[in-house]
Order: structure tokens, then sequence, then C-alpha cells
């Protein structure tokens, strides 16, 4: 029992501890959250109460996180954020016109954070509505616009709007830095005037602008036009030269594939002379080694033949060398016989002078014949002989006959140089002068005038 009691009782102080520590844990959090303060980057946090500086009594924090003294210090927001602001501004325009025009838009304004103009903002701004500092930045950008659009024509602020709303700008900027403020952007919705005047400027411009789109629009379409034609033409060109280097690929492979066909041409027969030189030179081979065989064949046959005929040649040979020294023999005493009978005739000659003129008539048969030897062949054939009637042609071909007689005998007087009537006459004077000398007869018809 006792033991239960000492149980409890520890339990009861662990649980006084701990919810001593927890409270304790508790007002730490509490005074750090009181002292700590975190700042968020689209704000400015102002803490004021503490001599900052000279002539300042805050500090400022953008993001990040400082410590404030409690009592002594107070933090205060400032939004960095965008405000817009609407834009509603008449004034009369300048350049002479006197025009009233209206201009609507929007801007787009905030708080600046730069160290040397935040300070502007804090001073106005700090702990005031958030519709304030949009009414200042809309009134003082409205008398910047009222400014310039007295400064300026109605066509300038319609033609260029960029150009008028960098003007504004730059006439406000230093009314916006003084109040701590920076225009971010303006954006001008509408200009327009009671009298029309802007629409009529508007029209015109509209008209100029459709007038420049339609050139624009000829123009685009002359050029698409001449790039399209371009386009044609290089296309036609490059198809040109695609079919040109198609044909010449093609003219090329067809020179290549007769190349290789000359080439396979060249080599085939290059082959075949080679084989044909090479079966040349093999029967060449095969002549010379069966002319070897033959040559050794008749060699052999040669000695053979030599050891048979040999002995004949020599016999065939001494008979013929017999037969010639028989035959030179006979023919020499041939030629002792007639030397001497042409000396026998020699000195009958210079015995009787006519005695050659008689050996001459006697030699004439012979003449004669070998003469007519040399016409022998020659056949004339059937002559015909035309008469006129008086007989005339009949007894000319029979004297014709006769005379070539005659002229073959004048012809053998010149060849012997002897005169056959004279020698005839010659002959018969002396045969009869012999007669009556010495009592000789003269010979018969028939009998020789020769004697032996």
């Amino acid at each position: 029992m006792d033991s239960a009691l000492i149980l409890a009782d520890d339990s009861i102080e662990y649980i006084i501890i701990g919810a001593g520590l927890l409270l304790l844990f508790l007002f730490l959090i509490v005074a750090v959250a009181k002292i700590m303060v975190v700042g968020n980057p689209s704000e400015m946090l102002v803490i004021s109460g503490k001599k900052a500086g000279p002539d300042r009594g805050y500090r400022t924090l953008i993001g990040g996180r400082t410590l404030v003294i409690p009592v002594l210090e107070k933090v205060s927001k400032l939004s960095l954020r965008n405000m817009q602001v609407g834009l509603e501004v008449k004034a009369q325009a300048g350049g002479g016109t006197m025009i009233p025009v209206a201009v609507t838009g929007v801007a787009n304004v905030k708080v600046s954070s730069e160290p040397d103009v935040r300070g502007n903002a804090i001073e106005r701004f700090l702990d005031q509505p958030y519709a304030e500092l949009q009414r200042v930045a809309r009134e003082t950008l409205e008398g910047g616009i009222r400014a310039v659009i007295g400064k300026i024509t109605p066509e300038e602020v319609v033609e260029d709007r960029d150009k008028f709303v960098a003007t504004v700008m730059n006439e406000v900027s230093d009314d916006f830095r003084k109040l701590g403020l920076v225009i971010d952007s303006v954006n001008i919705q509408n200009v327009h005037d009671d009298e029309e005047y802007l629409e009529s400027i508007a029209r015109k411009a509209s008209a100029q602008v459709r007038a420049d789109a339609r050139k624009f629009e000829a123009q685009r379409k002359a050029d698409a036009d001449i790039k399209e034609a371009e386009a044609n033409a290089q296309s036609r060109q490059a198809q040109a030269v695609r079919e040109a280097e198609a044909k010449t690929a093609e003219a090329m492979g067809h020179q290549k594939a007769e190349q290789a066909r000359l080439a396979a041409e060249k080599a085939i027969a290059e082959s075949d002379n080679d084989l044909r030189i090479r079966k040349a030179e093999l029967a060449r081979e095969a002549s010379l080694k069966e002319a070897e065989r033959n040559k050794a064949a008749a060699q052999s046959e040669a000695a053979r033949l030599e050891a048979t005929d040999v002995a004949k040649a020599n016999a065939a040979r001494d008979v013929s060398r017999a037969e010639a020294e028989g035959d030179a023999a006979s023919i020499l005493e041939e030629g002792k016989a007639r030397a001497a009978a042409i000396q026998q005739i020699g000195q009958a000659i210079q015995k009787n002078p006519d005695a050659l003129k008689v050996m001459l008539v006697e030699m004439m048969p012979k003449v004669v014949e070998e003469m007519t030897k040399t016409i022998a062949n020659v056949n004339l054939g059937d002559v015909t002989v035309i008469d006129s009637g008086n007989g005339h042609a009949t007894t000319g071909a029979a004297l014709t006959r006769a005379r070539m007689l005659s002229e073959s005998l004048a012809t053998l007087e010149g060849v012997l140089g002897v005169d056959l009537k004279e020698l005839t006459q010659s002959i018969a004077g002396n045969i009869a002068g012999n007669n009556q000398g010495d009592g000789a007869k003269l010979p018969k018809s028939g009998e020789s005038t020769q004697q032996s």
C-alpha cells in the first residue's frame, strides 16, 4: 500500500515537471514571435521607434528577418505590389487645333523599393488606406496626360501611341519619384473627340492603311508570282540538270558496259590467241620431236642405203666412164675423118674453083627444105579470088605464085652470093671444054656429077 502511494506521488511530480517545461517552451515561442519579425518580398516592413540614423527614426526590411524590441519598436507594412489605376482625361489638343480630346487608359503603379526613393513613399503613404495611394497616383498621371495632350496635335496622339505614352511617363517621372512611386506601364485604351476630327483622321488613316495593304498585297502577290516563276524556272533547270546527269550517267554506264564488253572480248581474244600460240608451240614441239624421230630414222635408213647402194653407184660410175671414153674415141675418129674430107674438098676447090659453086648448088635442096619448114605450119585456109569478069584476077593469082617462086630464088642468090643462071652457064661451059679436051662425056640425067 505504501509502495503504491510512493509511485503515485512520483508520477504526479513528473507530470508537474513536464507541464512546467511545456509552459516554458510555449513562453519562449511567444517571446521569440514577439521580438522577431519575418519580411515578405512583396512588402516593405517599416520598423520605427528606435533611432537608426541621422534624422531618421525607422529602418526598413524587404524580405529576410530581424529582431524587434517589444514596446520600444513598432512594425508597419507597406505593400510593394502593383496597383492598377484607371485613367480618364479630357483636354484640348495643342498644335493650334484646340480640339477637345478624351483619353482613357490604365496604368500600373507601385511603391518604389529603391533606397533613395522609398523614404518618400513611407513619409506619404505609411499607414494610409490603399485607395489613397491609388488616388494620388491617378491624379498625378492624369495631370501629366493633360500636359502632354496640350503640347501635341490629335494626329500625334493617334498615330504614335508609344511615343505618346513615353512622353507622358517622362512628364510625370519626377513627380512620381517625389511620391516614392514608380510607373511600371501605361496603356492608352481609347482616344476620341466630340467633333469626330480624330475619326476623320482615322478614316483617312484607315483608307491609307487599306491602300497600303492593297499595295502591299499586290506587291506581295507580284513577289510571290516572281518567286513562283523563279522557283518553276529553277525546278525546270534542276529537272534538266537531273535529266542531263541521268543521261550522262546512263551514257557512262553504257560506255563502261561497252568497255567491259570490249575488255572481256579482248581478254577472250588474248586467251584464244595464247591458246593458239600454246597449241602452235605444242605442235611445233611435237613436230620437232617427230622430226627428230624421223631424222634418226632417216639417218638409220641412209646408213642402210649407203651400205647397200655404194657398190651399185660405183659400178654405174665405172660403166658410165667406159661409155664416155668410147663415145669420145668415136667422136675423135669422126672428127679426124671430117677433117680429112674437108682437106680433100679444099684441095679439089683449089684445082677447080667451080667445085665450090657446084657444092653450094647441091646444098640448095637442103636449104630450100629448111626454109619451107619455117612456113610449114602456116595455114592460109581457103583463098577466094574475086574476078570482075575479064580473067585478070585468076591470072594475077597464078602469076603471084610464080612471082613468089622467083623472089624466093632471088633471095637464095642473095644469101649464097651466087648467080644461079651464071653458075649454070659456067658449069655447062667448063664441062663442054673438058669434054673437048680429054674426050669426056657429059653425065646423063640422073647420074651423079661427082666421082667417088
